[in-house]
């Protein structure tokens, strides 16, 4: 008997000895799977992630919809007729005076005091701005100012204590960051879509010699959401919705908006001064490309090169020359020149700048005072000049002159003078926007106005306005 109860106790430990080991080895191999080693993650052909951080698809758009739909108001711009235009407005209204709705958009509060951006083209030739708010209580709206080329305009109602929107930092944006569109497509008040940054520094005037910079989303855009709100998750004002590229005039994958820098910089500066400050460079120049690089043996592929440099201008005086390519301007990128006026576009005559450039092969970096960008309206003719660089003097095979850089007026006439060069004004030559202020002082107001051009055939053209 004590020898069997010896043979099962001998018996019952190896039978826990076995299942013990077995348990451990079974242990072991399954931590193995599930966290194999640093050095077979290096050796599989795939990367391996290590980090811990985790991305998430359900991000809560709630608090920054809630925040944006009552900051941002319908906006309508109004024709009024004071006498019917035709006999058939003569008619239908009985020869008295009346309103049209000419167009919608959206509009952004921005003060608590009634102060809205929206967008030019959505108030421009309107007799009354109607302004709704989101709790339904109506306004009208004066025109504060306006800056045509970036499509801004800002305009007051008279109210207190409203909700409005904080504007954002657009420099910090990231492609892939979420944002939300809100305005009102289609007279659809309040609407609220949501998409991602896809591209920033977008230009789409790139053939005009005036490059633009605007932040593309995929969030919704249409027809109406003209100078409503790009917001962040955060509920902060990054942009200004403004145009679409369609076909149809509708949504199709892609919107764009004024970054909110440039934004806030035209507004603060039809406050303070009544007009749009613009700070330049004084340099010319073109996005860096294939061409570019094999002509100039550049070993770099981005950037903005360096065509000509206005005599007295802050580059000039900072040292800048011809045949530089700049790559950054205070810590910010520069891939291409909408990366470049993208960014003056928040700057002012006088701010100082840090311009990092390579020249021959080496990094340099010059501090730049920004220049004030001149411009003189000729009214009479419906035509806007500044002066003239060497380049648009050689450009045009001339040796004085000043150039149209914009036409007052939308018809094509006007339209095609931009970018020439007037090279006299009642038969006196001219070489400045101050040459061409004191020919038109000493004119008398009943004297028409004679403006030889030159084409781009080097022909000099005249014509009079009476």
């Amino acid at each position: 008997m004590k020898q069997f109860i010896k043979l099962l106790s001998v018996s019952v430990l190896g039978g826990v000895l076995t299942l013990g080991s077995y348990k451990l080895i079974l242990e072991e191999d399954f931590k193995n799977t599930e966290n194999p080693s640093t050095e077979e993650s290096r050796s599989s052909f795939l990367p391996v992630s290590n980090s811990n951080k985790i991305y998430g698809t359900n991000a809560d758009f709630t608090e920054a919809a809630e925040k944006t739909v009552h900051a941002v108001v319908h906006v309508k711009n109004v024709a009024v007729f004071d006498k019917p235009n035709s006999i058939w407005e003569y008619y239908s209204r009985g020869g008295n005076t009346g309103k049209a709705l000419q167009g919608t958009g959206s509009g952004v509060i921005i003060s608590p005091d009634g102060y809205i951006v929206t967008n030019n083209h959505v108030i421009k030739g309107a007799g009354e701005i109607e302004v709704t708010l989101n709790n339904n209580r109506n306004y009208i709206a004066k025109v504060i100012g306006v800056d045509s080329k970036a499509d801004i305009a800002l305009i007051k109602i008279d109210a207190t204590d409203l909700e409005y929107l904080p504007f954002g930092n657009s420099n910090d944006i990231k492609l892939g960051e979420w944002v939300l569109a809100v305005g009102n497509p289609f007279n659809l008040t309040s609407t609220v879509t949501a998409g991602i940054v896809s591209a920033k520094a977008r230009d789409l005037n790139a053939y005009d010699g005036t490059p633009q910079s605007f932040i593309q989303t995929d969030a919704a855009i249409n027809p109406g959401n003209s100078g409503g709100a790009l917001v962040n998750i955060d509920g902060k004002l990054i942009g200004i919705n403004t145009a679409i590229t369609s076909q149809t005039g509708s949504y199709i994958g892609y919107g764009f908006a004024v970054p909110s820098n440039n934004a806030r910089k035209i507004v603060e500066d039809i406050m303070e001064y009544g007009n749009v400050q613009q700070g330049i460079l004084g340099i010319r120049g073109n996005d860096v490309n294939a061409a570019i690089t094999q002509q100039f043996d550049l070993n770099i592929s981005q950037g903005v090169f360096v065509g000509d440099v206005d005599s007295g201008s802050g580059a000039a005086l900072a040292g800048i020359k011809e045949g530089d390519v700049i790559r950054q301007i205070d810590n910010i990128e520069i891939r291409k020149m909408s990366d470049l006026t993208g960014y003056l576009g928040s700057k002012r005559p006088k701010d100082v700048v840090n311009v990092k450039i390579i020249r021959d092969g080496r990094e340099r970096e010059l501090s730049v005072e920004l220049a004030k960008y001149e411009t003189f309206a000729i009214d009479a003719i419906g035509l806007e000049i500044t002066d003239a660089s060497k380049n648009d003097l050689e450009a045009y095979n001339v040796t004085n002159g000043v150039k149209i850089s914009r036409a007052l007026k939308g018809d094509e006439q006007s339209q095609a003078l931009v970018g020439i060069i007037i090279t006299k004004i009642n038969s006196e030559r001219v070489n400045s926007i101050n040459d061409v202020k004191k020919v038109l002082r000493s004119k008398n107001e009943s004297e028409p106005i004679s403006v030889t051009f030159v084409n781009q055939k080097g022909q000099e053209q005249t014509y009079i306005w009476r």
